[in-house]
């Protein structure tokens, strides 16, 4: 009998064991466009601090929260998505004067490292590619939430992040510095694991 139960707790052990394995695996997350905003911000002559957005953002995310240097983010910000509420000026971002969106239509990131920074905030570095010019850019990050999302049950990440960059690094540099070079990046986003099949 003793024999018996020692196999039955031995089999128990494994069993949690498994579970906290397939627990801790990381997950990979596809972005929700819908709820996902890149917005730029900068002055304009000091007078005033317009916005961009950037939606229709694509990507995914691998978060490993038993080894967060094992996780990634890689997007893709397609330049149709761009959207100042100003026709004229979006035109005018998507000139060859700013982003030349007909030879360039997209700008893509892809992270280099991922770093714990403390609770809940993590440290992500990546390449920014703009017209094709690469830079490193930081993230600090915010993670928001984790858990399965109410409505549809599948895991999901949020999180905000935000950096500074200089926009002449990209080839972006028209009107620099009356019009500041330093642009804010704002972001926030939303990523679903995706449906079982």
């Amino acid at each position: 009998m003793q024999t018996a139960f020692l196999k039955r707790s031995a089999l128990a052990s494994l069993l949690a064991l498994a579970a906290g394995a397939a627990f801790a695996a990381p997950v990979t997350y596809e972005i929700d466009p819908a709820h996902t905003d890149v917005v730029a911000q900068w002055s304009h002559f000091g007078f005033s601090n317009p916005i961009a957005h950037f939606g229709e953002v694509d990507g995914r995310i691998v978060y490993d929260p038993e080894n967060v240097p094992a996780s990634s983010v890689e997007v893709t910000l397609p330049l149709s998505g761009l959207n100042s509420h100003v026709a004229k000026f979006d035109e005018h971002l998507r000139s060859a004067d700013f982003f030349d969106a007909e030879r360039y239509p997209q700008a893509t990131f892809k992270s280099t490292a991922v770093q714990a920074a403390g609770e809940g905030r993590l440290r992500v570095t990546g390449d920014l590619t703009i017209k094709d010019n690469t830079h490193p850019v930081v993230l600090d990050v915010t993670l928001n939430k984790v858990g399965a999302h109410p409505m549809t049950q599948r895991p999901t990440i949020g999180f905000d992040a935000t950096t500074t960059l200089k926009r002449s690094d990209f080839g972006l540099g028209q009107y620099a510095p009356n019009v500041s070079d330093e642009v804010e990046l704002r972001i926030t986003t939303e990523a679903s694991a995706p449906a079982a099949e």
